[in-house]
């Protein structure tokens, strides 16, 4: 038995009830007021109204739908009987049928059930007909016209009932199963959203507090050493490690509140590139250029996080595995994105063998918003890190700039170590 069964059976139980003690109740009051009856034959049909209303009240007033126990078919049983009987104790008693015409519909459960019980009623009503008026050809002859339309009737309506109670049992187990299958695809969209925001948490960490606890320890072991016979310099390399702590707490911060990269805290991309590179050279002594616009088109925050993201991924790798002594950072228009070019003289790696955690967030990053990452590199040869990043239209253009000359800002112009790597070439390819 079905949840939604049960439901249908209970929105309508009051009215079916309603109508079948109103229907018995007449039947009641005919046999009361009638003068067909003898005294005896009242008697019998007070007993005969009694026993149905008993039979109902003990069978059918209960909770539960009684299509799918037992008790609907006793009822109909006894509710047969009676009919019969009443019939054979007066024709107008036939009124009974009424009532118990449409509750073997109701109360039989399938319909070859139904059918039975139907063909049962017909024919207890016609012996009863036939035990009232007289055993006799004649008598059969009339009242099976009569009994044959009714029983047809019953079995027409009663199919049509049912076939409508089986489409609506249908449409309620697929209306379940839709309902059971969405709440699935909830499930499966919070698992995947928290998946993806576990993901982005670990690019996000990844690419901020890891890399700066990586620049700290870096740089205090770096201290370390130069201590014994340098304090000053490293007095001067302890002040960065604190600079880098403070940058790295804001980034925390900032990743706790949901917030953009501090470093673009009221800053365009661009200067928030030149931040990077700035200290980066400071931290790590690496002769660093960027070659970048003062202004670059609409990115949107999301792009501009992607495309600072992914500048501190580049320098990161550079400086855990690289090697280089000078770092090309390239931002500039291309179409309708914006292309960001990191090239290093380091000592270069394979592409697709050797690439970890850092690259395949940056990809992943890069993708979400619909751009594409290329990785160029060969042992000793450097390596290039191209990012495309898609522009977004903006609904206002702003009054065009003067336009400035780019220019190469060098982040640490005295690091650079002589004879430490082989130059780059102008158009962004490493020799």
């Amino acid at each position: 038995m079905t949840t939604s069964a049960v439901h249908a059976w209970e929105r309508w139980a009051v009215g079916w009830h309603v109508a079948f003690w109103l229907l018995t109740g007449l039947v009641a009051i005919w046999v009361g007021a009638t003068t067909h009856l003898t005294g005896a034959q009242r008697a019998v049909g007070f007993g005969l109204v009694a026993l149905l209303a008993a039979a109902y009240a003990l069978l059918v007033m209960r909770p539960g739908d009684v299509r799918c126990t037992w008790r609907g078919p006793a009822y109909l049983t006894v509710a047969i009987v009676v009919v019969g009987v009443g019939c054979a104790l007066d024709p107008t008693m036939s009124m009974l049928l009424f009532i118990v015409f449409s509750q073997v519909w109701m109360f039989s459960g399938p319909v070859r059930h139904g059918v039975l019980f139907a063909v049962a009623l017909t024919v207890s009503a016609g012996l009863g007909f036939l035990a009232s008026s007289g055993w006799s050809r004649e008598v059969a002859r009339d009242l099976a016209p009569q009994l044959g339309v009714s029983l047809a009737f019953s079995l027409l309506l009663g199919l049509w009932v049912s076939r409508i109670i089986d489409q609506s049992r249908g449409r309620a187990e697929l209306i379940t199963e839709l309902r059971a299958a969405r709440e699935e695809l909830a499930r499966a969209e919070q698992a995947r959203g928290a998946l993806a925001e576990r993901e982005r948490m670990a690019r996000e960490i990844h690419d901020t507090l890891a890399q700066g606890f990586t620049s700290v320890v870096m740089l205090a072991q770096a201290a370390s050493a130069r201590l014994p016979r340098d304090p000053a310099g490293a007095a001067q390399q302890v002040g960065t490690i604190e600079d880098v702590a403070r940058a790295n707490l804001a980034e925390a911060r900032a990743l706790v509140a949901a917030l953009a990269p501090a470093d673009l805290d009221g800053r365009t991309v661009t200067d928030a590139v030149r931040r990077l590179a700035e200290r980066f050279g400071r931290e790590s002594g690496t002769h660093v250029e960027v070659d970048a616009p003062d202004a670059v088109a609409h990115l949107g925050r999301d792009g501009e996080v992607v495309l600072l993201r992914a500048v501190q991924e580049a320098l990161a790798n550079v400086r855990r595995h690289a090697g280089a002594g000078r770092v090309v950072v390239r931002l500039a228009p291309a179409g309708d994105a914006v292309r960001l070019e990191v090239l290093d003289d380091g000592v270069g790696f394979e592409p697709g063998r050797t690439e970890g955690f850092g690259l395949a967030g940056m990809r992943g990053r890069v993708g979400d918003v619909g751009g594409d990452v290329t990785v160029t590199s060969a042992p000793g040869g450097g390596t290039r890190v191209v990012v495309r990043v898609p522009t977004r239209p903006v609904t206002a253009a702003p009054a065009p700039a003067e336009p400035r000359a780019r220019r190469p800002v060098a982040a640490h112009p005295h690091s650079t170590r002589p004879g430490a790597a082989p130059p780059l070439s102008t158009d962004g390819a490493s020799t």
